[in-house]
């Protein structure tokens, strides 16, 4: 994570809904065959994070018992330096918001993966306003069970987390909330969203 301790994030609770709103990232371990990725959806409960694999994963038969690496990228924009306001002396940067989270994998079982088939699909159905939510109800059990032959399940129990916020604290406020006015302006709301809180939260504390 970023090594400047202005912008180390230490609230788990906050990573912990900004994995689950998001729900996509990318997970690294190390194997025989050397490093890889691959890019899953996931489901966080607590100090858990639950996805699956295609069996043909390269990833799939070298996970269980393994250390691995969750990766997940936030809302993010590229900072002018002339946005600040506050003289030339100042160079171009990119804003963001990342988790990382750590520790050892194991394999689901059967009752497990389909708990965690289960659980995604609801944590994104609801969110869903025009239609019912979508259930395995809906499908043909044979059609299912053909499919869940096909993916592995797995859950990392989170040892450690790493979060970086980088939204421009090592700058004077009002030079924060000109970068927030200029990403408004870009269309990068979310962004801007974000910085204002986070002076509005130091206002207040």
């Amino acid at each position: 994570m970023h090594p400047n301790r202005a912008f180390h994030w230490e609230d788990r609770d906050a990573m912990r809904r900004l994995v689950a709103d998001i729900g996509f990232g990318t997970l690294f371990a190390a194997t025989p065959d050397g490093p890889r990725a691959v890019h899953l959806p996931v489901v966080i409960d607590g100090n858990v994070l639950s996805f699956h694999l295609a069996r043909g994963n390269a990833l799939t038969r070298h996970l269980h018992g393994t250390p691995a690496l969750f990766s997940l990228l936030g809302p993010d924009a590229y900072v002018s330096p002339d946005w600040y306001g506050i003289g030339p002396d100042q160079v171009p940067t990119w804003n963001y918001l990342a988790v990382e989270l750590e520790g050892p994998v194991r394999r689901l079982d059967e009752a497990d993966m389909l708990a965690q088939v289960d659980a995604l699909a609801d944590q994104h159905e609801r969110r869903i306003m025009d239609k019912q939510p979508w259930t395995r109800d809906k499908a043909d059990p044979a059609y299912v069970r053909k499919l869940l032959a096909g993916i592995t399940g797995f859950a990392l129990d989170i040892t450690a987390w790493r979060g970086t916020m980088k939204l421009a604290q090592n700058k004077p406020v009002e030079a924060r909330l000109a970068v927030a006015d200029a990403l408004e302006g870009e269309g990068r709301r979310s962004m801007a969203h974000l910085m204002r809180s986070l002076v509005l939260s130091e206002d207040k504390a």
